[in-house]
């Protein structure tokens, strides 16, 4: 399921879910992969400015996973070069960290997929508590342990685990549309009627004549 939903955009998936799953823009791909990013979420409740239940995360995580912090908001870094070394070792799918990181220039050119508001040199403390593999809220958006986690240069969003399946297949229908509308924008051979249409149906009313230079 993974590796199908790797082959897509993060939009179309966005689309089939009702544009009800994306994290919000201050997150944002701060690395240079190749490719979509997708994987399985291994969630992360730190306390803002804390780093040490990254760490033991890091530790317990798998190839795949999908570094998910929570708690970030404290104008502090809660990972760096050292952190993002030691997770592409161990082959994760990507992080994403509601909250700002370090080491920007280890990023340019970095394969791994990381996500981040920006960077500040300010590092973290590393004394606790915290929490892993519970439910958190990352970037506006619910996130369950074993949750599917796609994310491009757009943006991240999230693919509840009991309904990957389903969006899956939904998604396809929506790529398959955005492809034949995608070469009709192209060619001039778009139809854009649907646009008056929808305004007449909301009852808009358009006035000529009012405004003059």
């Amino acid at each position: 399921m993974v590796r199908a939903y790797g082959a897509f955009a993060t939009a179309p998936v966005a689309d089939a879910m009702h544009r009800m799953c994306a994290m919000t823009p201050d997150v944002r791909l701060l690395s240079d992969p190749v490719g979509t990013m997708s994987g399985v979420a291994l969630t992360v409740k730190a306390r803002p400015g804390d780093s040490l239940m990254i760490h033991k995360a890091l530790n317990m995580a798998e190839e795949g996973d999908v570094l998910i912090v929570s708690g970030g908001e404290s104008g502090r870094s809660l990972m760096g070069e050292l952190m993002f070394r030691y997770a592409a070792s161990k082959k994760l799918a990507g992080i994403v960290v509601d909250g700002p990181i370090r080491d920007a220039d280890c990023l340019r050119g970095f394969p791994l997929p990381v996500y981040a508001s920006g960077f500040t040199p300010g590092g973290p403390y590393r004394e606790g508590p915290g929490e892993i593999n519970v439910p958190v809220v990352c970037c506006g958006q619910s996130v369950e342990p074993g949750d599917i986690i796609l994310g491009d240069r757009d943006g991240v969003i999230v693919i509840p685990r009991k309904d990957a399946a389903v969006i899956l297949e939904d998604a396809k229908k929506f790529q398959a549309a955005d492809e034949g509308k995608l070469a009709a924008a192209k060619d001039g051979t778009a139809k854009r009627g649907w646009v008056e249409k929808s305004l007449e149906e909301k009852g808009y009313e358009i006035i000529d004549g009012v405004y003059h230079p």
